[in-house]
């Protein structure tokens, strides 16, 4: 049932630890999402070819980011309405993705990716603003001060 301790196995560990201990929660969550519309493209690469094996593991990748990582990452208390939007569009997501693998529908698959997309772009983009964003945050910020 398990394997013997590997050495090799530890290896991988450690590293993993040493590679995500110096990342902040916001380059986490953005991999997370990231992880998410990968799986989600490879899910519907693999649904287009017939290849059932890779879009189920594609699809349970998914789910599992969204559990595991998402979902649980979730303030509820300190997070408010925000956190409860966001569950809300994880929890409708991840049903979204299990009808899609027992129906093989692309079209949900898609939909999840739409729904997951705009959340992720605004999550880099609090850390990455534009440029001309950052210019009239200076000049909201002068004009308030004035």
């Amino acid at each position: 049932m398990f394997s013997a301790f590997s050495p090799r196995s530890a290896s991988a560990y450690q590293r993993i630890s040493v590679e995500t201990s110096t990342m902040d929660q916001h380059q986490l969550v953005s991999l997370l999402y990231d992880g998410i519309l990968k799986a989600i493209a490879s899910a519907r690469g693999a649904l287009a070819r017939g290849d059932v094996p890779t879009k189920c593991a594609s699809i349970s990748k998914a789910v599992r980011i969204i559990e595991e990582g998402l979902l649980t990452a979730l303030d509820r208390e300190a997070g408010g309405e925000v956190a409860a939007s966001l569950g809300s569009v994880y929890e409708y997501a991840l049903r979204r993705l299990i009808q899609a693998n027992a129906a093989n529908d692309d079209a949900m698959l898609q939909e999840v990716a739409r729904l997951i997309d705009p959340i992720a772009q605004g999550w880099s983009a609090i850390r990455n603003p534009r440029p001309q964003d950052a210019a009239n945050d200076t000049l909201r910020l002068a004009a308030a001060e004035a």
